[in-house]
This record gives structure tokens, C-alpha cells and sequence, in this order.
């Protein structure tokens, strides 16, 4: 067991994504998803294993943790201390540099930079894809920014088959670069979010099962256009895997629309740069904000038409895996 660890990750945009879990507990999802890592967009936590305290310790944002969130948080915690073998309380503070529960994936980085963390301060050897199964445990897209940059989780019903993975990228036959060339228009729209909630919804979908089969063509298509470079095709997969997905959450029991109006404007100005002749593609996970991704000389332009539609944007780029950081960077 060490000292206190501090550990950074950045949160994922998913590009196939995956909705509902086989087992909730080991949040073990149907089938096989595929993310991209946002930077400079990123959860810093510090971690410090605490023999003599009485209990464990868990505040992000300088506000304590309770409730689920800290459920989710135990879990993760607990797994560690199976690994390692002792019962020690845990202190752990967190901080997010970009907005929580709008949609940016803060809970794959918060759990990522907490498992690196833990497992570091307890001693463990481990490398990413080991430590991305401690992460699932807290959320699933959270083993993805453990390994980052384009990372690949497969399903599976154990911790030997259910792991991230970093994925290989080839430069397009245009001079794309996947990892050098993106940039992300982040468009915020503060519109609260329940992801477990949305797991559920869209299990209980009956477009559930069409979708389950429908993904394994979109895995498909986005592995080999990775490989290839094809901006086209990654961004324009994962447009389309954007509306196959809400298509499934709105059509569960309780018809939970999470889009805002804000929303939809960005949709519409998407489309209409696309059709001027900008590369450019839209993307959401579960939540009303969107990614907007084009290439990097189109960036200015995109963002500042992103701008009219009157809400909050950024421009983010790919950013690679969770890694610990110097003792000068403690939260505490």
C-alpha cells in the first residue's frame, strides 16, 4: 500500500454505443461498444487509503457524496479492496474541469481516474484494460477513458472478456488523422440526466432486440473506418448510432425524451453545414448536449455557427488514457 495517488482521465463520447446491462451489479452491458476520449475535458481524484479511520470518505466538487452515487462509488471501492486484501477506509475527492449530468460523460471519467487511483494507492499491479474492469464496476463507459483515446469495450460475463481495449487508427487516404486531426464542438445544453435510468428504459424497449442485432453492423463499420481513417464514415456511424439509440430509450415504458429544443437546433445546423460542404457530424450520448465533430480547419467555423443557435459551446480535441499524476497535483 502506498501513499495518496492522484490520477487524471478524460471522459469518452461513445461512437457505438451501448444501452442496457445483462447484469447490473458488474454492469455488464449486452454487447460491445466503441468511444472516443475528450481532452482537455477531465476528472482529477485523489485517493488516499486511511487504516485508522472510521469510514470512508467520498466528496466531489467539494460536496459530499450520498445516496446511489455513493453506492456506485462503493462498489468500486470495495472490488479494490478484495483485490488487495485489506478492509481500510478509503478518502477520495474528486473534481470535474467540464459541467456534470448534461451529457459529456463526466461519471466514465470520474470512475476511471478513481480506479486508477485506488488500485495504485493500494499496490496493485495492474495494467489498463485490468484497471478498466475495476472501472466498470462503476460504470461501464468508464473502463473506455481508462484506456482511452478510440477504445473498444467488449461484453463478456467476466473480467477476462468483459475489457477496454485501445483501439489502432489508420491516417485517411485524404490525410486525416483520427487522433490528431478531430476537434469536437462541444455544445452544451444543461438539461439533467439519469443514465441508470435510461439502461432500463431501453431494455424494456421493444426496439430493444432490433437494436441489440442492428449494433453488431454499426461495430463493424466503425472498426473498419477507424482502421481506415474515413471521416465519413466514424462520424457519420456515429451520427446515425446517436438516433438509433434515443430511438430506443423513447420508445421504453415511460417515453423519455431527454433532447431539448436547444437540441434540435443543433441537429439543424449541423445538417446545414453538411450540405454547404463542412465536414462535420453530429453525436449525443444519453443527454440533451452534443458532440459536434469535424475537422480541425473547419473547427472555427462550425463552432461559431454552433454559437447562433444561442447556447454555451468549446472546442475539445482526442485525448488519451487515465494516468496518475505528480504529488504536487493531491486535491488534498
Amino acid at each position: 500500500m502506498t501513499e495518496k495517488v492522484t490520477a487524471r482521465a478524460h471522459p469518452i463520447q461513445g461512437l457505438v454505443k451501448y444501452h442496457g446491462m445483462r447484469d447490473a451489479e458488474l454492469r455488464l452491458p449486452y454487447h460491445d461498444s466503441i468511444s472516443l476520449c475528450t481532452a482537455p475535458t477531465a476528472t482529477t481524484t485523489t485517493v488516499e487509503w486511511e487504516p485508522d479511520a472510521v469510514a470512508d470518505t467520498y466528496v466531489i466538487g467539494g460536496e459530499p457524496v450520498e445516496g446511489r452515487a455513493a453506492e456506485r462509488i462503493d462498489a468500486v471501492v470495495d472490488h479494490v479492496r478484495e483485490l488487495a486484501g485489506f478492509d481500510h477506509p478509503v478518502r477520495l475527492e474528486s473534481e470535474n474541469s467540464f459541467p456534470s449530468n448534461i451529457g459529456f460523460g463526466s461519471s466514465s471519467s470520474g470512475f476511471a481516474a478513481a480506479a486508477l487511483a485506488l488500485t495504485e494507492a493500494a499496490g496493485l499491479d495492474r495494467s489498463l484494460p485490468e484497471v478498466s474492469t475495476v472501472a466498470r464496476r462503476g460504470s461501464s463507459s468508464a473502463a473506455r477513458a481508462v484506456t482511452g483515446a478510440y477504445s473498444l469495450l467488449e461484453a463478456g460475463l467476466n473480467d477476462d472478456d468483459c475489457r477496454s481495449r485501445r483501439l489502432d487508427v489508420g491516417v485517411g487516404d485524404d490525410g486525416f488523422d483520427p487522433e490528431a486531426d478531430l476537434r469536437i464542438v462541444a455544445a452544451h445544453v444543461p438539461a439533467y440526466k439519469e443514465t441508470e435510468e435510461a439502461h432500463r428504459e431501453a431494455a424494456a424497449s421493444h426496439m430493444m432486440q432490433a437494436r441489440t442485432a442492428h449494433v453488431q453492423d454499426q461495430l463493424v463499420e466503425m472498426r473498419d473506418a477507424l482502421r481506415e481513417g474515413d471521416f465519413d464514415r466514424i462520424y457519420g456511424t456515429a451520427e446515425h448510432d446517436s438516433l438509433s439509440l434515443t430511438a430506443t430509450t423513447m420508445t421504453g415504458p415511460a417515453g423519455w425524451v431527454y433532447w431539448q429544443p436547444e437540441t434540435i437546433a443543433v441537429f439543424n445546423a449541423v445538417r446545414e453545414l453538411r450540405e454547404s460542404g463542412v465536414d462535420v457530424y453530429f453525436s449525443t450520448d444519453t443527454g440533451a448536449s452534443v458532440y459536434v465533430n469535424t475537422r480541425a480547419e473547419h473547427a472555427d467555423a462550425v463552432e461559431s455557427r454552433i454559437a447562433e443557435v444561442g447556447i454555451d459551446t468549446d472546442v475539445w480535441e482526442v485525448g488519451g488514457p487515465a494516468h496518475t499524476l505528480d504529488t504536487s497535483e493531491a486535491l488534498f
